[in-house]
């Protein structure tokens, strides 16, 4: 069992960030109650990988009788993730003002892009919106190009979905010792300014030119830490900063201490890069992975993410699991005592609604008459 059994997590139907949230949580152990809507939604797509390990409950919170379904289910519950803009709960009428009222030791997790406040509160927005304020985005991609967005994985995933956990899993710390809980305002613009913090530091210090791209150290522009075109038209990477993995780097890729050994001067980047670029090229992927690969050169193949559980590096770690015909990542970080795992995969939506109610002390009387209301599904 993982560390959070016995913990019961509430998910309102959403997007991206806040379902990647619950889908870790369950991953860890706690009971995650994904909220769908009944009626209009047929089933979850079976293939979505954050509704591994969740159960589905099918609620018309439209209906004053879905509503109090709801909030009898947040007297039971320990977290409640709000994936939706500012106000929608409230207008809903399970905003947290009346769940804690419920249940005072609720954890009321919000998450959004812009903030449960300011002038972009209310505005639609997404990934690439997020990450454009914080100086993520403009500081990726090559000299002289346009900005490239990293998919969504700084503003949705690094910055929405673990940010939201870390707030969760604080605030239940928190909690057990005083026994109430608390509102999460977790905001991916913030979680994206959170990631920059190193960039900051290193700007601060002289180290970084922020009005350029592909111009610093870990941009693109120095040569020892790129990627690189192999003979086959496959891709490496490398990341000799540090000068004991540098001076590996010149001897497994043959190159001169005349071209390649002033290693920090970054007026010579633009050279070297040409220089080691052609280097590269000399060889297949496979051969560079003979060659470099498991050495302090800091070196990996570049590979897609259909190849990537394949990787002997990976098959060894057992880092990705197949559920429901899915390949995906399995569970992290590990346990040494309590592991994470995979309890199913995706439900129908609706799937465990007169289970869930049930062990929630709805009678069976109170569900048949919430069906037959159209209240749940």
């Amino acid at each position: 069992m993982g560390p959070l059994n016995g913990y019961t997590v509430l998910e309102l139907a959403g997007i991206g960030p806040a379902p990647m949230g619950g889908m870790i949580l369950a991953d860890m152990g706690a009971e995650v109650i994904r909220i769908d809507r009944a009626g209009n939604a047929p089933g979850l797509h079976m293939k979505d990988v954050s509704t591994r390990g969740k159960k589905s409950v099918a609620l018309n919170l439209k209906d004053p009788a879905g509503i109090e379904t709801l909030l009898r289910m947040v007297e039971n519950a320990d977290v409640f993730i709000d994936p939706f803009r500012p106000g929608v709960c409230e207008k809903l009428g399970i905003g947290p003002d009346v769940c804690l009222e419920r249940n005072p030791k609720l954890v009321f997790a919000r998450m959004t892009g812009w903030g449960q406040n300011g002038p972009l509160a209310q505005a639609a927005g997404h990934d690439i919106n997020y990450i454009s304020i914080t100086g993520a985005l403009y500081a990726m991609g090559r000299k002289g190009e346009k900005p490239v967005p990293p998919l969504n994985l700084v503003g949705d995933m690094g910055g929405g979905g673990m940010l939201l956990v870390n707030g969760v899993l604080a605030a239940l710390l928190e909690s057990a010792n005083s026994g109430k809980g608390q509102v999460i305002d977790a905001a991916m613009v913030d979680g994206a300014a959170q990631l920059m913090w190193m960039f900051h530091g290193f700007e601060a210090m002289g180290m970084w030119d922020a009005s350029q791209r592909e111009s610093n150290l870990l941009d693109g522009a120095a040569h020892f830490y790129d990627s690189y075109e192999c003979a086959d038209g496959e891709y490496i990477s490398i990341g000799s900063i540090e000068p004991q993995f540098y001076a590996l780097l010149k001897q497994h890729a043959g190159l001169s201490e005349e071209d390649f050994g002033d290693q920090n001067n970054a007026e010579k980047w633009p050279e070297m890069k040409a220089k080691i670029t052609e280097v590269f090229k000399q060889k297949t992927q496979a051969q560079w992975c003979e060659i470099m690969e498991g050495t302090d050169v800091c070196f990996a193949p570049v590979l897609n993410f259909i190849d990537a559980p394949s990787h002997p590096a990976n098959v060894a770690r057992n880092a990705y699991i197949e559920v429901d015909g899915v390949t995906q990542p399995a569970p992290a970080p590990r346990f040494s005592r309590t592991p994470s795992e995979v309890r199913n995969g995706g439900s129908a939506a609706g799937a465990d609604t007169e289970t869930i109610l049930a062990e929630m002390g709805f009678s069976e009387n109170e569900v048949d008459e919430l069906k037959n209301a159209g209240a749940i599904s």
